[in-house]
């Protein structure tokens, strides 16, 4: 994840006490929390990756207060914005310096309830998406939830001129990067033992998946 993006992939501005602001954490933290109280578990283990500017940990936790959340990101800066955000949420941990495109990394996080991943598989190549959910998977309590929100392409296509244009500027900086395809999600999410009980259109013309941790032999 440590890669060279357009400049208005993950945009953040400063704001005061450490606190970074991005304008799509501000636009959708409320639909992500209305998802999520409709969809996690009541109470225990979360894990957030990729927790970027720390506006979305701040939102979950205050929304759902019975998990204990943990958030994550490589970046030092944002980590130190995320604990900004949260301080005095006594149901967050601090930030801590997780690469969810690493191998084995669910060895270090196992036991969770619940795994949130917004706006970052666009971010990263195919091959970094199947490892992180492969490792989402193994780090999940059987029946835990995975939920993935984010821009994707609808069998195949991009379906509006702003997913086009963003896409076009991922991938003339990256090729290896941009819009991952539904159909290939669903697909993934199958082989990795991750059933999925719910694809919802979002504002913004994005998705969601709300996946679940299958027992052995469900799938």
């Amino acid at each position: 994840m440590k890669r060279t993006l357009p400049s208005n992939a993950s945009v953040a501005s400063k704001s005061d006490g450490g606190r970074l602001v991005a304008p799509a954490a501000s636009r959708n933290s409320a639909v992500l929390c209305e998802l999520l109280e409709r969809v996690a578990p009541a109470s225990g283990h979360a894990l957030e990756l990729a927790s970027g500017t720390g506006q979305h940990a701040a939102a979950f936790a205050q929304r759902l207060p019975d998990l204990v959340w943990q958030p994550s990101e490589v970046d030092p800066e944002r980590r130190i914005s995320i604990d900004a955000y949260t301080k005095g949420l006594a149901n967050v941990n601090l930030a801590v310096d997780l690469d969810a495109t690493a191998k084995d990394w669910h060895k270090s996080f196992g036991g969770q309830d619940l795994i949130v991943l917004v706006n970052l598989l666009h971010l990263i190549s195919w091959w970094e998406v199947k490892t992180l959910v492969f490792e989402a998977a193994q780090a999940l309590n059987i029946d835990g939830q995975f939920v993935v929100y984010g821009p994707f392409m609808r069998e195949g296509r991009l379906t509006s001129n702003g997913d086009i244009q963003f896409h076009e500027a991922l991938v003339q900086q990256d090729p290896e990067i941009g819009y991952k395809n539904d159909m290939d999600m669903l697909a993934l999410f199958q082989r990795c033992r991750l059933e999925v009980t719910e694809t919802k259109e979002m504002p913004a013309n994005n998705l969601a998946f709300v996946t679940k941790k299958a027992r052995q032999g469900e799938l």
